[in-house]
């Protein structure tokens, strides 16, 4: 069985090297391949997530927390996200992406920690990355979830 992102490496691949028609894709079929690989990550984060493990992380004291999730906000987050966190960082403005403002009272992941966990681990299709499978510990990812909502949104 082929899977979207079996199907887009194949494009790519074929592409890169040559290989049958010498017709580039079009813009849409380039944006269909990511879009599907996009998918596959992100169902592939989604199988992996297990929200069990954030029962085992102890933290020697929330400040000690807040000062990781600080320190993976500013290396990881704040460039779609802005510092402030309202969704304006350079990479979103420079590439035009649709983040959401986090301190928008309507965000629907507010005061909801567990949610944030899952969301950066996770990703998303639009544009956000899976973290959990592109780099950030759960010890990273539960910092900065609490950073967010226990420190970022109480800034504003």
């Amino acid at each position: 069985m082929r899977t979207p992102a079996a199907v887009a490496a194949v494009i790519l691949l074929v592409g890169a090297c040559g290989g049958g028609s010498d017709v580039a894709p079009t813009p849409e079929e380039a944006a269909e391949a990511r879009r599907a690989a996009r998918a596959d990550s992100v169902a592939r984060a989604a199988a992996l997530y297990d929200a069990a493990v954030f029962d085992t992380i102890a933290w020697e004291s929330d400040n000690k927390m807040w000062e990781r999730g600080g320190v993976v906000w500013s290396f990881s987050c704040q460039k779609c996200h802005a510092a402030d966190g309202r969704g304006e960082g350079e990479v979103a403005v420079q590439a035009n992406l649709d983040v959401p403002d986090l301190l928008a009272a309507e965000w629907p992941l507010a005061g909801d920690v567990a949610g944030i966990r899952r969301a950066i681990f996770v990703g998303h299709e639009s544009a956000m990355p899976s973290w959990g499978l592109v780099g950030l510990k759960y010890r990273d990812i539960d910092a900065v979830s609490n950073y967010i909502d226990g420190l970022l949104r109480a800034e504003d």
